[in-house]
């Protein structure tokens, strides 16, 4: 076994370890798995260096580490760990050190169980509602989904554990998942679906990036050099290794070819052989391997060697030592991750939280979810919990009040069950209260299937109705990790919680919510729309054919809501809490800006937020970017920033939430690069991406792309440069037998030059001007149109001219 020393470091550039004392059949066994879930082991010896072995398993909200038969499906069981709140639940916290802590510790379960690199975070982007594995993600926005994937990696790497941010990229569905083409248009590609990506490339370092099975544009991502190195490591300077997901990879020459590093899992040595084959045969470049085995061994080298200081520092212990305290922390995350979307109130008390309600009887706790919880998703991020606390179990031990229990539905599928909703219903119009536990069971969302519809099952429907019409307080706890069409539900309850899926020890949050011990905190990260065919994605989910086209574009989540002006049932953003809160004094200034002129493209907004009600509370502020005056399509409004603040009753606080200029640039389709837009931007501070308090405007001196005009630029792309606008005028005074003085070209709406001094009212008989009619020819069409009065010759000097803008 090597020591996982590095040798001749700093290497040869190639990847950070030097590999080419191996020889080529080493090298591109480096490019494959050992077994299910180990990389190779190159022995050391006195003419070439020792690369070890390191583990890799799942666990983006807790440790999957399988001690027996092995699988990438949760099939197989694995040793005990902590299971915190999947992404899609600790997302509603809005707190990156909270993300980061409860990484930190999964990292601290992997050292004890000898792992080197946990497979996560999934920081994909929930483009539908039906994606299946929906619950493993953050969110459907890509700033929010960038933060906190960048604090969940760093929290794991900061104890010494590699991460695998996946899945890269728009693996948005599990439909055709192996082989699906996601066809989506460049700027929705980098603003949206890489967006996230980006930010934690660049900001946290992640050891690797998982390559999705999908294909991007008809191209597999694991032949995608786009992706894989243009992108990933040119553009945004990404210096770990690339993993594919689990028998992602078919054609593996190509793959290394397109900067594909690690083929997982192993596939007994075909692949190694194509690779040393193809090299032989000069159709792969022997570099490409030695590339990929470098950087392979450098992530095994410097992991191997984290868990061995470790180990000799005195930081591994047993898991079960450690698993009290992670337990505690996830209860606290669940906490600070559940949302109060509503809280009526009833004879003049807020429903919740039930010790401040008038309740002083017994309370009916229905529902099957109550008793048997639904804590997270199916599929490969399975945890195999340390322990689970159900809500009933807590509330019995917990609660001063009486409590009654029915199950009032089944999870089975057999519909409505008349003795189980009659039970129900006459506990809860026994009670003073009834907390009706409704959601999705595990067969009706995981990895492996996508979604059918957003509604709840129509006998859990059924029950809260029943159970509403003899009962008038009504608390409904909601557990699912896709979203749902809430607006039933909120019709019929007094008060909803969403405790999306909550980890082990959600039931223990949950019960601390309801009794009024904790203050719920958490807002929601996706929009709950009222019907399914509102949603972005209904007319082009899950596509046809071996192909999906994003033809939303930038609209997804909240922003197609907003651009259609379309109600939903509940926004992105929201959430209540046991007391209320005022905003005030909302400003925006550009950071560094001495000089006035907007230079630099940070911002800091500030806002002064005062806890208003009567009991301490959490508050999570939101900053949305508008750019009004903007060239380009953009999305009405984008959050860019949030910051929480926790404060007393009629404490208040200053908070600042700082804007990277990242957030507001746009993709030019033009120079396939980032820009940002000069001009004016209005940043909008709410409670959600509905309820927005006030606003502040910055002007930002951006980078405004340097264009070059060429043949195919049009009329009207040529007159934005001063330079060429009045021989634009004369040019098209020529074709019509005018004077520049005489010219048309600013007739009608369009872009109107010093070339000429024409008027809509000027328009000639055609009843359009010439501007508005010329305005899309490219400037080569000129020559023919103009019958040879424009001549090459004219245009190379109007090119000759332009220069820039």
């Amino acid at each position: 076994m090597s020591d996982g020393t590095l040798h001749n470091e700093p290497a040869t550039g190639t990847g950070g370890f030097d590999v080419t004392g191996l020889t080529l059949e080493q090298r591109a066994s480096l490019g494959s798995g050992r077994d299910f879930w180990t990389t190779r082991e190159i022995t050391e010896t006195a003419t070439t260096p020792g690369v070890p072995s390191i583990t890799m398993t799942d666990g983006p909200h807790g440790l999957r580490r399988q001690d027996g038969a092995t699988d990438h499906l949760g099939i197989a069981g694995a040793v005990p760990a902590t299971c915190f709140p999947p992404a899609a639940c600790l997302s509603q916290s809005w707190d990156p050190d909270l993300v980061s802590r409860v990484a930190a510790a999964i990292a601290d379960e992997a050292l004890a169980a000898d792992v080197q690199v946990v497979l996560g975070p999934g920081i994909n982007i929930k483009r539908s509602p039906l994606g299946g594995r929906n619950f493993e993600y953050y969110s459907e926005d890509p700033h929010l989904s960038g933060v906190l994937g960048s604090a969940w990696v760093t929290g794991l790497q900061g104890r010494g554990v590699g991460a695998s941010v996946k899945h890269f990229a728009l693996n948005n569905q599990e439909t055709d998942r192996m082989r699906v083409s996601s066809d989506v248009d460049e700027r929705p590609l980098h603003e949206v679906y890489l967006r996230a990506f980006r930010r934690v490339v660049e900001d946290a370092e992640p050891a690797t990036v998982m390559c999705s099975y999908n294909a991007v544009n008809g191209v597999p991502v694991r032949h995608s050099r786009e992706l894989l190195t243009d992108i990933l490591r040119t553009e945004w300077g990404f210096t770990g290794a690339v993993v594919s997901d689990w028998g992602a990879v078919g054609g593996r020459v190509e793959s290394v070819r397109a900067g594909l590093d690690l083929q997982m899992p192993a596939d007994g040595g075909t692949a190694d052989a194509e690779v040393v084959a193809a090299v032989q045969a000069g159709d792969l470049d022997e570099d490409a391997v030695t590339t990929a085995a470098s950087r392979v061994a450098a992530i095994a080298a410097r992991y191997h060697r984290e868990h061995d200081s470790a180990v000799a520092e005195g930081r591994v212990t047993p898991g079960d030592q450690g698993w009290g305290a992670h337990h505690e922390l996830a209860r606290e995350a669940a906490a600070s991750s559940v949302v109060l979307l509503s809280n009526r109130e009833v004879d003049g008390r807020h429903l919740l939280p039930l010790d401040l309600s008038g309740v002083t009887g017994s309370v009916a706790v229905i529902g099957v979810f109550a008793d048997q919880p639904r804590y997270q998703g199916g599929g490969s991020s399975h945890v195999n919990p340390t322990r689970v606390v159900s809500v009933l179990d807590a509330v019995r031990d917990t609660w001063d009040v009486p409590v009654t229990y029915a199950p009032g539905f089944t999870v089975d599928g057999s519909g409505r069950d008349a003795t189980l909703v009659a039970e129900a219903v006459q506990n809860a119009a026994s009670a003073d209260a009834a907390v009706v536990f409704l959601g999705l069971a595990a067969d009706q969302e995981s990895e492996g299937f996508d979604r059918t519809g957003v509604d709840l099952p129509e006998e859990q429907l059924h029950l809260l109705e029943a159970v509403a019409a003899v009962q008038n307080r009504v608390v409904v706890v909601l557990s699912h990790g896709g979203e749902l069409a809430l607006r039933p539900v909120l019709d019929h309850a007094g008060a909803v919680l969403d405790a999306n899926l909550a980890g082990q020890a959600g039931g223990a949050a949950v019960a601390d919510i309801l009794s009024g011990r904790v203050s719920p905190s958490g807002k929601t990260t996706s929009t709950s729309p009222l019907r399914l065919r509102d949603t972005p994605s209904y007319l082009d989910f899950p596509g046809e054919h071996g192909h999906v086209r994003y033809s939303e574009g930038l609209h997804v989540g909240y922003r197609w809501y907003d651009v259609r002006e379309l109600s939903v049932a509940v926004p992105f953003g929201h959430g209540l809490s046991y007391t209320t809160f005022g905003y005030d004094g909302v400003t925006a200034h550009v950071d560094g800006d001495v000089d006035g002129d907007g230079a630099g493209g940070a911002v800091t907004v500030t806002v002064t937020v005062t806890n208003t009600g009567h009991r301490r509370g959490r508050e999570i502020v939101q900053v949305y970017a508008e750019v009004p005056d903007s060239a380009v399509q953009r999305v009405p409004r984008a959050l860019v920033g949030f910051g929480t603040v926790t404060l007393d009753p009629g404490d208040s606080a200053e908070l600042e939430i700082h804007v990277d200029p990242r957030d507001l640039e746009y993709r030019d389709t033009r120079l396939h690069r980032w820009v940002l837009e000069s001009g004016r931007y209005v940043f909008h501070v709410g409670a959600s991406s509905r309820d927005l308090r006030g606003r502040a405007e910055v002007v930002l001196e951006g980078n405004a792309p340097d264009v070059p005009l060429t043949l195919d630029s049009t009329v009207a792309e040529a007159l934005e440069y001063p330079a060429v606008a009045e021989m634009i005028g004369r040019a098209l005074g020529g074709m019509t037998g005018q004077t520049a003085d005489e010219s048309p070209v600013d007739q009608g709406s369009g872009t109107a030059s010093d070339a000429g001094s024409g008027t809509a009212s000027d328009a000639g008989s055609m009843g359009v001007g010439l501007a508005d009619l010329l305005g899309g020819v490219p400037l080569e069409r000129l020559i023919a149109l103009s019958g040879g009065k424009v001549t090459r010759e004219d245009l190379q000097k109007l090119l000759d001219a332009a220069g820039t803008r």
